[in-house]
């Protein structure tokens, strides 16, 4: 096993790069007994937690270190000291998580001036391999002892938690708890999410406009109300489903069906045993994200995603096929509407409720067609995914320091910078997929893809290697193949010629993504 280690000339600091730890500490040395052994010139306040394979000799060691002036850690995050007296606060993150989403925060903390080593655990082959962390695969993300240990030992001063499940169970309570500064919600408020009878209650209460809704454990009640309203109408599981517990009926027959699907055949277990029959809402679908520090609100940039499975929207339900930002559809007015109207008050009623929300709020919005107005059609309290992939290669502020900001309650005052063009990622997902689909399909000619262009990256979700080290498809959305460009028409144009060098007979994905923002005769015509 062998550690990458990268020095950026900015710093004197060690990014640890493309390994997988699997907790084995026997196989790596601490730097921090180099320094002692070799007399360096830099000294240690406390232990410094890089590491390094034990195959690097000593003297490749003290090489490394030679014309390095002072290094002081300290217990959460360290303070560099450079030759020109620059201050820098430095911290080591752990991101949890092993998705496209996760793999882009990796990608954003990598670049980060103040990040010096970046975890994900569990991670994934992808994350690894293309040095964007290094992944922990055997670190059990919902044993919160196990994770405080891992960041105890190795000088974590900041994690970041991805998916919703292990916010749900009390990650970040119990991270919180141990002193650990965590980017998440407690579970009390991740009820937003896992939620969806608890996150409507609160728009009852605190007027944040909604679409109308019953909730049900009675089936026979259920589809009684359906038939009252008629169709179309939309299903929805309380709980958790993975993306996959909304359905929009289309008819009465699909309407009820849902229901029993849900409340008899109990398809997604203690996650639909209560249901949201919720009116279909007329309008375009948008993504609004905040980064939310218990009082205060910051908004990121806008995005939107693909729902639907197949062109022009059709088909059902998946966790995203693709993102593109900024979205036409969220103007600065918009936003306003939104932060005033809906996110705001969220905060607000969050703390007056006693379950501060610290983290990101992901509302996803429609814009009603008869009113050109946003409701709240549902919160997510993570990065979306596919949007994340898109937020993360356009983001230029340090993005450890503004989470770090985010745990501290200090957001008033920080403002973020974008690079300016349009980002999009196209997802290619299993044959199958969002239903059953084959596992272990290989996947070639990644490396040919990402040479496309400068601004192409592909963002792992589900994949690994086997025994002869290709890359394998291991779940539903695999791959996030994601451009930049100046406009969003460079960016899409760039980003499907990226996709198309992937050699993947098992995959899929959507030949459309962006098509709202863009001219169909463009579309048609360059596509």
């Amino acid at each position: 096993m062998a550690c990458a280690t990268t020095f950026p000339s900015s710093s004197f600091s060690l990014k640890l790069r493309n390994s997988n730890l699997n907790n084995d500490k026997s196989n790596c040395f601490q730097f921090q007994k180099s320094f002692v052994s070799l007399n360096n010139p830099c000294f240690l306040a406390e232990p410094h937690f890089s590491i390094i394979s034990n195959r690097h000799s000593i003297s490749r060691a003290q090489s490394i270190f030679n014309g390095f002036k002072c290094f002081v850690q300290k217990s959460e995050q360290s303070v560099l000291v450079d030759s020109r007296n620059d201050t820098v606060e430095r911290v080591v993150v752990l991101v949890v998580g092993g998705g496209g989403r996760e793999h882009a925060l990796c990608h954003a903390l990598k670049r980060s001036p103040s990040c010096d080593a970046v975890f994900c655990a569990p991670g994934n082959a992808g994350i690894s391999s293309s040095e964007d962390a290094t992944c922990i695969s055997d670190l059990d993300i919902f044993d919160s002892s196990a994770v405080i240990s891992f960041c105890r030992q190795w000088g974590v001063g900041l994690v970041i938690v991805g998916p919703e499940a292990p916010l749900v169970s009390g990650l970040a309570n119990n991270l919180v708890k141990a002193g650990i500064p965590t980017f998440g919600p407690s579970s009390e408020a991740a009820a937003l999410e896992g939620s969806k009878n608890f996150m409507k209650s609160l728009c009852d209460k605190y007027n944040i406009p909604t679409a109308k809704y019953k909730t049900f454990t009675d089936p026979s009640a259920a589809k009684e109300y359906i038939l009252e309203q008629g169709a179309p109408i939309v299903i929805k599981a309380d709980g958790l489903a993975a993306g996959k517990g909304v359905i929009v009926a289309i008819t009465l027959e699909e309407a009820y069906e849902a229901v029993d699907l849900m409340l008899v055949k109990n398809v997604f277990g203690s996650a639909g045993c209560c249901v949201i029959v919720e009116e279909f809402l007329e309008g375009e679908e948008a993504s609004f994200f905040a980064l939310v520090d218990g009082e205060n609100a910051i908004p990121l940039e806008s995005a939107q995603d693909h729902k639907r499975v197949g062109d022009g929207d059709t088909g059902p339900n998946t966790g995203g096929m693709g993102a593109y930002s900024p979205a036409p559809i969220l103007t600065e007015e918009l936003q306003s509407i939104v932060m005033e109207s809906i996110i705001l008050p969220t905060v607000e009623g969050m703390s007056a409720e006693g379950c501060k929300f610290v983290g990101v709020l992901f509302a996803g919005l429609m814009i009603e067609k008869k009113s050109g107005l946003p409701k709240l059609i549902e919160y997510n309290v993570r990065f979306g995914d596919p949007e994340c992939q898109v937020l993360m290669v356009r983001l230029e502020s340090d993005l450890a320091q503004v989470l770090l900001a985010a745990c501290r309650g200090e957001l008033t005052g920080v403002t973020l910078d974008w690079s300016p063009g349009s980002a999009m990622v196209v997802v290619m997902a299993s044959k199958g997929y969002p239903g059953s689909c084959e596992k272990g399909t290989v996947i070639q000619n990644l490396e040919e893809s990402e040479l496309v262009a400068p601004s192409v990256k592909i963002f792992h979700a589900g994949t690994a290697l086997d025994s002869d080290g290709n890359f394998i498809a291991i779940g539903g959305r695999v791959l996030g193949v994601t451009a930049t460009g100046k406009d969003l028409a460079e960016a899409r144009d760039i980003a499907y010629q990226a996709v198309e060098e992937i050699n993947w007979p098992g995959g899929f994905y959507r030949q459309d993504i962006g098509w709202r923002a863009l001219p169909l005769k463009q579309f048609a015509r360059e596509r």
